[in-house]
């Protein structure tokens, strides 16, 4: 097998792992504590665009306004969000995290990477610095393919 394709096919690997072993601990931590993916998304989105507006929510999501309307009064009630005042235009109320919030952000982050520390655990010091350097690279390198994806 050529390296590139080798390469390929161990990052699919990897990635696969990564996914159901994270994905499957913030699965959890949404579940017990209430919370829908999408309630946890929006709080992401809003938390990397800073304030939004209920339409800037909505597109992003592909939801019509109404219905981007209704899942934030569902957050706006778990005190997660809170609607503030447009200061360019008061008729328009922007959208943005309380502190509640943020501490749901930051447990559902901790959870997506609890067992971070079983796998460095694992790990010798040498395996460590291994994937630490060539870790390194593929941030550095994707980042010089195209550094704003968004």
């Amino acid at each position: 097998m050529e390296s590139s394709e080798s390469f390929v096919v161990t990052l699919t690997d990897w990635i696969e792992i990564f996914m159901r072993r994270s994905m499957r601990n913030f699965i959890l931590y949404a579940k017990q504590n209430g919370y829908s993916l999408t309630q946890i998304a929006v709080l992401f989105l809003i938390h990397h665009k800073g304030t939004s507006s209920v339409s800037d929510i909505g597109d992003e999501l592909e939801i019509t306004n109404p219905a981007a309307s209704q899942m934030l009064e569902r957050l706006v009630q778990l005190q997660l969000i809170q609607r503030v005042e447009n200061p360019h235009d008061r008729r328009f109320k922007q959208i943005a995290i309380t502190d509640k919030g943020h501490q749901v952000l930051q447990e559902s982050i901790n959870a997506r990477q609890s067992w971070f520390g079983d796998l460095a655990r694992a790990l010798s010091d040498s395996e460590k610095g291994q994937i630490a350097t060539a870790l390194n690279i593929m941030i550095d390198t994707t980042n010089r393919l195209n550094p704003n994806p968004d």
